[in-house]
């Protein structure tokens, strides 16, 4: 497993009502998508692709996807798994030390986008997340408030600053001790490159989920009906479908992210597992849960989590600048029964993936 599982905790019902919709709107038709699916990154995926293809073309598809998944998981990106790359990096005695091209590939968009959204974004965040009890192997019901003085010592661990790349060499310089969670982009990642897996066989038309983050292209079907993902209510308990949306035959990325799953209460006070590594705190905004559409499923993923941190207004007028496809859940109340309700507000770009092509 990779990260924390705070990250695998939005399923969206996108693979459900993709599937659901194919059943209900379609007779059965001969060319029903290809679907397989399995464990990777301390959560599911599953893959489905329309395609005329022979079996043991598809079993080799099945095969290679599954060895991907696994290769960047336990061998590169997990914080579970103590020699993979990004375990052994962390653990390093040496300041300047080399990278595979996954790794550094996704450093350097989390460095890119650590700098866009002012620190928003950190991968550094992981001293702060293990104090608040959301690291890798612990679980939100025994996590508890830590103390002002460990926070601030936490901090001083913390900050993107602090790692140096350098793209001719393939190297990463940072401080030893301070340590790297890419819980909130390395999925993307996964989706990218089982995505390119795809193409590079000939499959155009695909539906592609690990953990809530997806890759769309094409249609699932001779009806040339594009892939209806639908968002998930950021309520806890059983999911329940919010609003869908249209990939309109386009291809593009999704991901989400939300603090309604993963959380503890002290005292009468919520504790997000989503921890602003400006401050060392949990969020405590109304922003309840946000979802981006991007062309990468890496870059979608990190903005998500980075919009969460913003909180409602500012995340919203950062999309909004940067004419990023996102749509917001806020809290809006509690009604008579005590439970929360929701307003949601998306940008222009968003807009228009909630009308069929």
């Amino acid at each position: 497993m990779i990260g924390n599982l705070r990250r695998y905790s939005l399923p969206l019902l996108f693979t459900l009502l993709a599937i659901g919709a194919f059943a209900l709107r379609e007779p059965a038709l001969p060319d029903t998508p290809t679907r397989f699916g399995g464990y990777t990154m301390g959560t599911t995926y599953s893959v489905q692709y329309a395609g005329d293809l022979t079996p043991d073309a598809s079993a080799a598809i099945e095969s290679a996807v599954a060895s991907l998944l696994a290769e960047l998981d336990k061998d590169i990106f997990s914080t579970y798994a103590p020699d993979s790359e990004l375990s052994r990096l962390n653990a390093s005695s040496e300041t300047t030390v080399s990278l595979s091209a996954p790794l550094f590939s996704v450093l350097s968009e989390a460095q890119r986008l650590a700098v866009a959204t002012e620190g928003a974004f950190d991968v550094t965040v992981a001293p702060l997340v293990d104090l608040w009890g959301f690291g890798p192997g612990r679980h939100a019901l025994n996590a508890q408030v830590p103390r002002e003085a460990d926070i601030i010592a936490a901090r001083e661990r913390v900050g993107f600053q602090q790692l140096v790349l350098d793209a001719e060499a393939g190297v990463i310089t940072r401080p030893v001790g301070v340590a790297i969670d890419l819980s909130a982009i390395a999925k993307g990642y996964g989706v990218d490159a089982v995505a390119t897996l795809l193409e590079d066989e000939g499959v155009t038309d695909y539906f592609i989920e690990v953990g809530g983050e997806l890759r769309i292209a094409g249609h699932k079907d001779s009806s040339k009906s594009g892939w209806i993902p639908a968002i998930e209510a950021p309520t806890d308990g059983d999911s329940q479908i919010y609003d869908k949306f249209f990939s309109r035959g386009e291809s593009l990325a999704v991901a989400g992210s939300g603090d309604y799953r993963n959380y503890f209460e002290s005292d009468g006070l919520r504790y997000s597992h989503e921890i602003d590594p400006r401050s060392g705190q949990p969020i405590a905004h109304t922003l309840a849960a946000v979802y981006v559409i991007h062309a990468s499923a890496m870059t979608a993923d990190a903005l998500a989590t980075a919009y969460m941190i913003l909180g409602p207004e500012e995340a919203f007028e950062t999309a909004l600048a940067a004419g990023q496809a996102a749509y917001f859940i806020v809290r809006s109340g509690v009604g008579e029964a005590g439970v929360y309700e929701f307003s949601n507000r998306l940008t222009p770009a968003f807009a228009r993936f909630l009308q069929e092509g």
